[in-house]
C-alpha cells in the first residue's frame, strides 16, 4: 500500500503524498530563490540499477514500462505541481571500464554515462544542473525540440554554467523517441571524459509495438593510454577503448529477455569520430526509428545490423523467439578489442627459426613472441601486463575464452524468466552444438582432407 510520502504518477496525472509534496515544493522554492545547495536540490538517492536487476522500485512512472540501462541507472524525479523535477550533477567520476582498468573520468550523478532521463510525450520537465567540475559546462538535450533558450549551447543560447553554479532548464517534451544529452561547452574534453547520457520520451498513448523489455545503450570510444590514470581528450583518431554504456566486455551486462518477449534496444552514439555497425546474432530486427522520430511501418525493413552514426540514435525492435546466448557487437573489427596498440609490428606469417625470439629481443627489448600465427590466442597468454591495463581480447564463455572484447555484449533469451537476473550460460539441446568431425563422417560425406 502506498504511504503518505508516495511519489509517482498515473494516467490521470501526478500524485504526491502530503509530506512528499511539501518537500518537493521546498526544493523548488529554494532553487528559485537562488540558494540551491546540492543537498537541497537533489532528490532522494537511488541505488545504481544493473540490467540484471531490472527497473528499480520507487521513483517510477506507471504510464510506461521503464527503460533498463545495462550497467547504468535512470534519473530519479519528483512531481511538483504537475512538473517532473530532476537534478543532474556534472562531476568527476572514478570509473571502472572492467576489472583491471580504471580511470578518472567525468560524468553525471556519479557515473558515466549519466542516468537515463525518462519522460512521457507532453510532460513538462524542470531539470536542475549543478556544475561540480573545475571548468564551465552546459547541457544540450540532443534531438529534443524545445525553446532556443533551453538548448544548452554555451555562448549562443545561454551563458556557460560556472563551477559551483546550478542552472534551471525547463521545457515540454514533444514527439516520443530516443535522444541523448551532453555538454555543448568544451565538447572535445568533456565528452571525451565521459559526459553523456540517454534521454527517452515515451508515447502518451502507446500503440503498435509495445515492448516487454526496453534497453538503452550509449556507444562511445576513448583513448586511455596503457597505464594512464585518465582518458586523453586530445586524441583525434586512435581510440583504444570502445564501450557500451562505458563498459568493455567482459564487464558489459547481458541483455536478458524471456522467450517471446517483445524487445526494443535503443542505441545512441557519441563517439569522437566513428560510426558503429551493431550486429545482433540469431535475430532479424526492424530499425524502428532515429533521434528524428519513429519510422513508419512501411519503412521498417528487416536487418541484422544497424549502423549508428556518430551524433545520432537508432532503435531496433524484435520478438525474442530464439532461445540462446546471442552475441551483439560492433562489426568494426578493431572495436571488439581492448586497448589495442596500433603501433605494434605486423608479425603474422613471420618464420624465424628456433632462436628468432632470442635474437629479436636483442634488438627490441621486451619483445613478446606472439602474433606470428594470428592474434586469436593472445587472450590465453599468461604474461604480465602493465598496471591499470587489460588484455586486448576476450573474456570467459561457456566453451572457454570468448575471443572478443570492447564493444561486445550478449543477449540472453530463455523460457520462463520473471526478472532481469543473468540466467547463466545456455544449455544447448543435445546434438545442436558444433563439434569436431569424425573420420567416419568425413568418409561418408566424401570430404577428402588429403
Amino acid at each position: 500500500m502506498a504511504t503518505d510520502d508516495a511519489v509517482g504518477s498515473s494516467p490521470r496525472g501526478p500524485r504526491l503524498g502530503r509530506r512528499g509534496f511539501l518537500g518537493a515544493g521546498a526544493l523548488v522554492g529554494a532553487a528559485l530563490a537562488g540558494n540551491v545547495t546540492e543537498a537541497e536540490a537533489q532528490p532522494p538517492a537511488r541505488r545504481r540499477v544493473q540490467a540484471t536487476e531490472g527497473p528499480a522500485s520507487g521513483d517510477t512512472d506507471d504510464r510506461y514500462r521503464p527503460v533498463v540501462t545495462p550497467n547504468g541507472s535512470s534519473l530519479p524525479f519528483r512531481w511538483v505541481d504537475g512538473v517532473k523535477v530532476m537534478h543532474l550533477r556534472a562531476e568527476p567520476v572514478d570509473h571502472e571500464f572492467t576489472d583491471g582498468l580504471r580511470a578518472e573520468c567525468w560524468g553525471y550523478n556519479g557515473s558515466t554515462p549519466g542516468p537515463t532521463i525518462e519522460a512521457v510525450e507532453g510532460d513538462r520537465l524542470r531539470i536542475y544542473v549543478t556544475n561540480g567540475l573545475q571548468e564551465q559546462t552546459t547541457v544540450h538535450w540532443h534531438g529534443i525540440l524545445l525553446e532556443a533558450g533551453m538548448d544548452g549551447v554555451g555562448g549562443l543560447t545561454q551563458p556557460p554554467i560556472e563551477p559551483g553554479e546550478t542552472y534551471r532548464y525547463e521545457f515540454t517534451v514533444g514527439e516520443p523517441g530516443t535522444f541523448m544529452y551532453h555538454p555543448h561547452w568544451d565538447e572535445m574534453t568533456q565528452m571525451a571524459m565521459g559526459m553523456m547520457g540517454m534521454f527517452v520520451v515515451h508515447p502518451r498513448r502507446p500503440s503498435g509495438f509495445v515492448p516487454d523489455r526496453d534497453f538503452a545503450i550509449i556507444l562511445n570510444e576513448w583513448s586511455v593510454p596503457i597505464g594512464a590514470a585518465r582518458p586523453d581528450p586530445f586524441e583525434m583518431s586512435d581510440f583504444n577503448v570502445l564501450t557500451m554504456n562505458s563498459k568493455v566486455f567482459p564487464a558489459t551486462d547481458a541483455l536478458v529477455a524471456k522467450l517471446d518477449d517483445r524487445v526494443r534496444i535503443r542505441f545512441g552514439n557519441l563517439s569522437g569520430i566513428d560510426n558503429h555497425p551493431i550486429h545482433l546474432h540469431g535475430y532479424s530486427f526492424r530499425i524502428a526509428g532515429s533521434d528524428g522520430g519513429a519510422y513508419p511501418p512501411s519503412a521498417q525493413q528487416p536487418h541484422t545490423t544497424v549502423l549508428v552514426p556518430t551524433g545520432s540514435c537508432r532503435w531496433v525492435e524484435f520478438e525474442a523467439n530464439a532461445p540462446g546466448d546471442w552475441a551483439m557487437h560492433c562489426h568494426m573489427t578493431h572495436h571488439v578489442m581492448n586497448q589495442m596498440g596500433h603501433g605494434i609490428p605486423n608479425m603474422v606469417g613471420v618464420r624465424g627459426g628456433r632462436d628468432f625470439d632470442r635474437r629479436l629481443r636483442r634488438l627490441v627489448p621486451g619483445y613478446m613472441p606472439m602474433g606470428r600465427n594470428g592474434m586469436g590466442s593472445m587472450g590465453e597468454h599468461d604474461m604480465p601486463i602493465p598496471a591499470n591495463s587489460i588484455p586486448m581480447r576476450g573474456g570467459p564463455g561457456a566453451f572457454g575464452r570468448i575471443d572478443m572484447g570492447g564493444m561486445f555484449t550478449i543477449v540472453k533469451v530463455r523460457e520462463g524468466l520473471t526478472d532481469y537476473a543473468d540466467p547463466g550460460w545456455y544449455e544447448h539441446p543435445e546434438g545442436t552444438v558444433a563439434r569436431v568431425a569424425t573420420e567416419a563422417e568425413l568418409r561418408a560425406d566424401g570430404i577428402d582432407l588429403s
